[in-house]
């Protein structure tokens, strides 16, 4: 049995379904189903056995430790996090509480939790914190790629509340002994992603005809990882990573923004043409930049291959093609999640027609 928290989420889903997929150990699932998260992201699951559902915060002191009693995990994997940089900006608060808050309560339950296992059972626990690159800031255009040892100089509201959890992590493993892996990833894509994002929000925009808005000049440079690259790297970690390191998840994919929205519509333009035979990059619109835009994040992986013999899969290339194939296949999800706060938030965001 493995619990994991913020499992309807966009990388969580993944992960659930994933583990599913492969594995008939248990997962209890823990999610506080803010707006991104989504249970028809598990609607494939209904009725199966193998996951419990529990929709609850991270930050229920009282929960956590009922969870933990009642089920024995052997491993936590923690992917709940407030986690858009945009929405950090306008509301750093929930930030604040999810990220940092809510870390240390699920780590201190945790930690009582193991502390009363058996020696074998005590042993064997893993807690795995999921966390990002923009803990690390900004690089410079021909700077060489963050490696697990740069120092920590996050930019946001959203990437310094996940640098102070990733702090917490590695202070309750060396003062406590809890043993704890954090991952830190990429940009990541793929299916179940919430149209707040980059690339399903230019899927979504394309499609109903709006503009398809791209901040400043476009070229804020990012690496990209497919989604289910990504699961199969926690499950590498969890199983085989040394306590209390880092691991940087990448997808060797450093592409700028105006590059993948020019894919993506190339894409389109393939599988989904416009009636009136006009390119998907007519619409590309170009907006003011965000406050504090990080120009460039770039991961070196080298450390997950040398050590635990990871790589990703998928190049951009096939993932962008299964990515776009999907959201074309599940029009019916997108409209699920298109909500009145969804529509709400992007309208304060862009304050124009620039985006739904």
């Amino acid at each position: 049995m493995i619990l994991v928290t913020g499992g309807a989420g966009f990388i969580g889903a993944n992960f659930v379904l994933d583990w599913l997929a492969g594995s008939n150990e248990p997962v209890v699932n823990l999610d506080k189903l803010t707006y991104a998260g989504n249970l028809n992201n598990l609607s494939s699951l209904q009725g199966d056995a193998r996951h419990i559902f529990v929709q609850g915060d991270i930050g229920d002191s009282a929960l956590l430790a009922q969870l933990l009693a009642q089920y024995q995990p052997r491993a936590v994997v923690n992917f709940a996090a407030e986690s858009h940089v945009d929405r950090s900006i306008h509301g750093p608060e929930d930030f604040i509480q999810t990220n940092m808050v809510g870390t240390f309560r699920l780590l201190e339950a945790v930690r009582h939790y193991w502390q009363a296992l058996p020696t074998d059972s005590k042993a064997a626990f893993r807690f795995l914190h999921v966390s990002t690159d923009e803990v690390y800031g900004t690089l410079s255009k021909d700077a060489p790629p963050f490696t697990e040892e740069h120092t920590y100089e996050p930019n946001s509201p959203y990437s310094a509340s996940k640098a102070a959890s990733d702090h917490l992590v590695r202070a309750w493993h060396h003062t406590y002994g809890l043993p704890v892996l954090t991952t830190n990833c990429s940009n990541n894509y793929g299916p179940y992603h919430f149209p707040e994002k980059l690339i399903p929000l230019m899927i979504v925009n394309a499609l109903a005809g709006k503009n398809l808005p791209v901040y400043g000049d476009g070229m804020q440079v990012r690496d990209w990882l497919y989604v289910k690259d990504h699961c199969s790297a926690i499950r590498r970690v969890l199983e085989a990573g040394q306590l209390g390191q880092t691991y940087n998840v990448g997808g060797w994919n450093e592409k700028p923004n105006i590059e993948i929205v020019n894919t993506v519509c190339a894409l389109l333009d393939e599988l989904r043409p416009r009636a009136d035979g006009q390119s998907y990059a007519s619409q590309i619109t170009y907006v003011q930049d965000r406050p504090g835009h990080d120009r460039r994040y770039a991961i070196d992986a080298r450390k997950i291959e040398r050590e635990l013999g990871w790589k990703p899969a998928e190049t951009f290339d096939t993932g962008i093609r299964k990515t776009v194939a999907w959201y074309l296949d599940n029009a019916d999800w997108v409209a699920n999640v298109q909500t009145g706060a969804y529509r709400d938030w992007v309208s304060k965001q862009y304050t124009s027609q620039d985006a739904v």
